[in-house]
């Protein structure tokens, strides 16, 4: 099977969209266009026409784009069932076990609820290739929102269970702040140390952090590798507080 082409563009001050194109199908898809401009900006600079966007959860910064990009392209919406309300642009609901496809790879929706009430992610097994939007991040995780830290251990033990080589695409640039906290979460993790010092040194030079691998995550991510739901509520209390 001929490999996805993933593009990342960013957005705003640290997201990140994801263009997704599959060269056989010509399909393009989008994972969370936060804003339209710079979606169809690279749109126009690979030639490609976009088909379908796909919402992991209905933040503003995620679906922002929704509608001018349903009216510059026709394409359609695919948005988690239980933020239906949240999302009006939706044109398919999904939920847990659900699938939705570009050509011929196929993705499974998974329910991975805390940072909001119906956050869902895109997993391509055959792919090895995971859009999680806010749920996971390269060394962090997101913040329960809407949720509970009993719901965010239950994500981080699916996610850690998949592949190791499995692609992990998050929507925002976090990992150098993520980083800075899990040395101090974990002082005595060497990966931990050796990972900020990649980190650090890849953001001065401007470069991006993601996409990470699930095997690296299992390795420094302090949210992952918690042992149980009070561990990471507390290490998620004091990331949320941290000043680092």
């Amino acid at each position: 099977m001929t490999a996805l082409q993933i593009v990342r563009v960013p957005a705003f001050t640290d997201n990140y969209i994801w263009l997704v194109h599959d060269p056989v199908s010509a399909e393009t898809i989008v994972v969370d266009p936060g804003a339209a401009e710079p979606v169809l900006a690279a749109l126009a600079a690979h030639g490609w026409t976009l088909t379908a966007i796909w919402n992991t959860h209905w933040h503003p910064d995620h679906t922002g784009g929704n509608e001018a990009l349903k009216a510059a392209t026709g394409c359609a919406v695919i948005a988690p069932a239980a933020e239906a309300a949240q999302i009006p642009t939706a044109d398919r609901l999904v939920g847990e076990g659900d699938t939705a496809a570009i050509g011929d790879h196929l993705a499974t929706v998974l329910a991975v609820p805390a940072h909001t009430a119906g956050h869902i992610a895109y997993h391509f097994a055959q792919d090895a290739i995971l859009f999680i939007g806010d749920t996971l991040f390269a060394m962090g995780c997101g913040r329960l929102f809407e949720g509970t830290a009993e719901q965010m251990f239950a994500n981080m033990q699916r996610l850690a269970a998949l592949p190791g080589d499995t692609q992990v695409y998050c929507a925002h640039e976090y990992t150098l702040s993520n980083a800075r906290y899990a040395v101090v979460a974990e002082p005595d993790n060497t990966a931990i140390a050796t990972r900020l010092a990649e980190v650090e040194r890849l953001r001065a030079a401007g470069a991006a952090t993601v996409p990470t691998t699930i095997a690296a995550e299992r390795a420094t991510n302090p949210f992952l590798r918690a042992t149980d739901a009070r561990m990471l509520a507390e290490r998620r209390a004091a990331k949320d507080s941290f000043a680092g």
